[in-house]
């Protein structure tokens, strides 16, 4: 339901008109809806719109648990989450049930004992769904009691005897009941843990210390794993693969807009960053992720790119602190600064050591030179070689304020066209002084990177025409 009802009786909502749905209908209702309408099923996901999303679909479609399976920083865990976003707004449960049982055919001895004894009268709230997913990080430490449940001893202190089913302190799987259980890196999770889930997942009950208690729970399951954790840290153990109903892939972002978007989505930026750094940013990125220099198998984060993103914003608006500046504009000057801060998110080849920084400071110069050549070529820019070839130099620097960067550019031919190709063809050019000195900065490094002018840096300094 889009919002919690006045029924507050199993009787009220009987009449209603509510019907009982296990959790896979209810998702696989609310999803077809979503398709039908045109909605986005999973917002916020970046990158998987012909992959991984169909795949997805069908796979909640068909009522099956699945296993999300990928390198890290693959945005495995934003997936499982948006799962939850399909179920109903608001759910009817039994008042005071601790796996949020359906008032209509309740499942735990608690609730079936108030629902003879009350009929019609049994209390029922609402719960809303942002309270049914639940999500745990498999770790080794991770008990059976955890994951499924065990003896609540204060239960049994009460006088209850130790056969009594109502002694059980449920875990988190049972309290997931008519909801979405997420777990993440799976394979983390010690082997005779795993075989705890076996019953969750085909028979759909638990077993708690030899109790004789079959719990009928409702819940879709939903794990990451990363490939390699299948011979390294650890397994995901045959039987418990095979009780999955789907394995998905999931991959970075093939383009480099896809990975601009997702930067721009997820990082909490302090200064303004041109698209035309997160594009450096983002082929940074990529480069990292086919260089022969960086182990495949770990992967490069999508969180570089958003931590890197961060650390040229944050540069920026050091700038603007130190001399001044109103307003805080990224240039390509902070992007290198941010390059040491960042080297602990890569895994490198075990050959490559003491090379790390040389590594990927080629790449962002690789980076930028792509960037500059897809975004300015065909524009005529022999107004700023022209002011080189007169003898002219330009000092930069992350502390060199945009005013004086400008000034010493002073008035050249075809800067209008080039920030006009910068502003993406939206029509809205930069106008402030920090907006064109990144604009004119960014071709000054360009024109470097393609041998058009000389270039010599020293101590956070760097001159052009030297």
């Amino acid at each position: 339901m889009s919002e919690p009802s006045s029924a507050a009786t199993r009787g009220a909502l009987r009449e209603l008109g509510y019907r009982s749905r296990s959790v896979k209908a209810e998702i696989r209702e609310n999803l077809l809806q979503r398709l039908r309408s045109g909605e986005t099923a999973f917002p916020g996901i970046v990158g998987f719109d012909d992959t991984v999303l169909p795949q997805l679909e069908s796979a909640l479609l068909a009522g099956h648990d699945l296993v999300l399976l990928g390198e890290r920083g693959q945005g495995k865990t934003r997936l499982m989450r948006t799962i939850g976003s399909l179920l109903d707004e608001w759910t009817p449960v039994v008042v005071g049930c601790e796996i949020h049982d359906d008032p209509m055919a309740p499942v735990c001895t608690r609730c079936i004992r108030l629902a003879e004894e009350l009929g019609d009268d049994l209390p029922v709230g609402w719960l809303h769904r942002d309270h049914r997913y639940v999500e745990k990080l498999a770790t080794p430490d991770t008990s059976v009691g955890d994951l499924v449940g065990d003896v609540d001893p204060v239960k049994v202190a009460e006088g209850r005897t130790l056969g009594d089913p109502e002694t059980v302190h449920y875990g988190l799987l049972p309290r997931t009941n008519r909801g979405v259980f997420g777990i993440n890196e799976l394979p983390d999770l010690a082997e005779r843990i795993q075989v705890a889930m076996f019953n969750v997942l085909e028979e759909r009950d638990i077993q708690v210390r030899g109790y004789s208690l079959r719990l009928p729970i409702d819940v879709l399951l939903v794990a990451s794993a990363n490939p390699e954790d299948y011979t390294n840290r650890g397994r995901i153990i045959t039987p418990l693969k095979d009780r999955f109903g789907a394995e998905i892939r999931t991959h970075y972002p093939y383009e480099v807009a896809e990975e601009v978007a997702l930067v721009r989505q997820e990082a909490q930026l302090v200064a303004e960053v041109p698209d035309h750094l997160l594009e450096v940013v983002a082929r940074l990125t990529r480069g990292l992720r086919e260089s022969s220099s960086v182990d495949h198998r770990s992967g490069v984060s999508a969180r570089f790119a958003i931590a890197a993103a961060e650390g040229v914003a944050a540069s920026a608006l050091r700038r603007a602190a130190r001399v001044g500046e109103p307003e805080a504009v990224a240039r390509v000057c902070d992007v290198p600064t941010v390059v040491p801060a960042l080297l602990g998110k890569v895994e490198f080849e075990m050959g490559e050591e003491g090379r790390e920084v040389d590594v990927v400071q080629h790449l962002l110069r690789v980076g930028i030179a792509e960037t500059f050549r897809e975004r300015l070529t065909g524009l005529d820019l022999s107004g700023f070689t022209d002011l080189f070839a007169e003898g002219a130099v330009v000092e930069t620097g992350e502390l060199v304020p945009a005013t004086e960067l400008l000034a010493q550019i002073g008035t050249v031919p075809g800067l209008s066209k080039v920030l006009d190709r910068l502003s993406d063809g939206t029509g809205e050019e930069p106008t402030s002084p920090g907006e064109i000195a990144a604009a004119v900065e960014f071709v000054l490094e360009g024109l470097h990177l393609t041998r058009r002018i000389q270039k010599d840096s020293l101590a956070g300094r760097t001159v052009y025409g030297a």
